[in-house]
């Protein structure tokens, strides 16, 4: 994988480099592979859902990471970052009803986002020329941002569940790293190699992505109390990023590399997985020939949400959502 990818907003829309993904039909919701599940499409054509960016080269495949879906700690409402007027900015949609959405934040370029454990705030990072800032922002009122970092290439920050520290990846060259920032006295440590940190709840840990010496992406435990570090989902032929933990606790939810055959045609994809905490029981869940990104967990974990161009005979992106029957 290449790390430049992280900091790359672009239009939020997929680029499908690949002669194949032209002979894609997205218009189809499901396939034979995903039978028994039910798929919901969330957002409409005019919500102007952002796809994260993927890259398509040869025999190489290549996708932003970053989480930009997230669901409020009531679990009513799901937020997404959409392209409007030459911006891209966080909306939260109300799940039960049909309608418009709210902007959220009212900035240039929102790259990534997640809500606080306690749902009062938003904490998001947003691109500015050659840096990327980290802002924290009320959940429910206003406009008005807390800047956290500056003059950094910083970006998916998440919470610790006790909400003293804001977990986030730095890009410093050609290395990333997973930083905290300490709420209570501004403080900034750096702990480990790697990216989309997500905090393992009731541990000092977090699971992570981290690049494997042949560029493949793999998800990693890391405990950064005892520097215990180990690799729990791997595969020589795939890679894995954007690991999100079930509400409770039991179930890693995450994005891989996949390859579509059909006749003459070989097709690499991103699809959704899941495993056990420690790695087992590994499945992959969705086969669309669409690009399925950023997945998270319902807040009752009955549920998966996920950005898709699936249903849509054009390829436009929209939010869906799917059973979890394990």
């Amino acid at each position: 994988m290449n790390l430049r990818k992280y900091l790359l907003i672009g239009a939020c829309i997929a680029i499908a480099s690949s002669v194949f993904a032209q002979q894609v039909d997205y218009s189809v919701v499901s396939v034979p592979e995903e039978s028994g599940n039910q798929f919901i499409r969330i957002t409409s054509d005019a919500d102007c859902v952002c796809l994260p960016v993927v890259r398509r080269s040869g025999e190489s495949i290549d996708w932003l990471s970053n989480r930009i879906l997230d669901i409020s700690v009531d679990g009513k409402h799901i937020a997404y970052l959409s392209a409007r007027n030459n911006t891209t900015n966080i909306f939260i949609k109300d799940l039960n009803r049909q309608g418009s959405s709210m902007q959220r934040t009212n900035r240039s370029a929102v790259l990534d986002f997640s809500y606080s454990p306690d749902g009062k705030y938003i904490c998001f990072s947003e691109t500015r020329g050659t840096t990327n800032q980290i802002f924290q922002t009320d959940a429910n009122n206003g406009y008005v941002c807390r800047q956290i970092t500056s003059g950094n290439r910083d970006y998916s920050p998440v919470y610790s569940d006790d909400m003293e520290q804001i977990f986030f990846a730095r890009q410093e060259m050609r290395n990333v790293g997973i930083w905290a920032y300490n709420v209570k006295n501004n403080f900034l440590s750096t702990y480990a190699n790697g990216l989309n940190p997500y905090p393992v709840k009731g541990e000092q840990a977090f699971v992570c992505t981290r690049l494997n010496t042949a560029g493949r992406s793999e998800i990693w435990k890391i405990n950064y109390a005892t520097g215990s570090e180990e690799c729990i989902i791997s595969d020589p032929g795939r890679s894995f990023t954007s690991p999100v933990i079930s509400p409770d606790g039991q179930w890693l939810l995450f994005v891989g590399s996949s390859r579509i055959v059909a006749g003459n045609m070989s097709y690499l994809n991103t699809d959704i997985f899941v495993a056990r905490l420690d790695g087992t029981g590994m499945a992959q869940i969705t086969y669309h020939a669409a690009d399925d990104l950023s997945p998270v967990w319902s807040r009752d974990g009955r549920y998966i949400y996920f950005i898709s161009q699936r249903g849509s005979a054009t390829g436009t992106a929209n939010i869906w959502r799917m059973n979890f029957y394990y």
